[in-house]
């Protein structure tokens, strides 16, 4: 008798921040040099590390691309999606309307802009799994599949 032998799938997580300011725009940031996706917008947003929760990261991810610092207790979960890219990812994505500092471009190497969007007037060029989280959030759902 054979035994089947499963690999087991190593999921990378991303965490994405829905920064909102006080007229309930997000903030996005615009890419440039990374050799993926340069010219489209897209949230501020980062990989998990090792020994790190989503929270961690992405108090960390404002901090260093934005500078901005972030209470933990002022992060809202808002969608999970499960993202083919990759291999798989896991995408958090968080919703934060409280926050200390002015954002600011802490990654020039990486994104010559940041704006504000409103929801219902979202940049024509972003990648694709950000407008379709967006959407879901937008409608109130918390999970979502892309590219399966």
């Amino acid at each position: 008798m054979s035994a089947t032998v499963t690999k087991r799938h190593k999921l990378i997580g991303d965490v994405h921040l829905v920064l909102v300011d006080d007229q309930g725009r997000y903030l996005f940031g615009r890419r440039a040099n990374t050799g993926y996706e340069d010219g489209a917008w897209h949230l501020p947003s980062g990989h998990l590390e090792s020994d790190e929760s989503v929270i961690d990261a992405l108090v960390r991810e404002a901090a260093e691309e934005i500078g901005v610092e972030i209470a933990p207790e002022d992060v809202h979960f808002a969608h999970v999606m499960h993202n083919a890219s990759s291999g798989g990812r896991a995408a958090f994505f968080f919703l934060v309307r409280a926050w200390a500092g002015t954002p600011i471009n802490r990654e020039p190497d990486k994104c010559d802009a940041l704006e504000w969007f409103a929801p219902a007037e979202l940049p024509d060029r972003m990648i694709g799994y950000c407008r379709a989280a967006l959407g879901s959030i937008a409608v109130g759902e918390p999970f979502s599949v892309y590219g399966w």
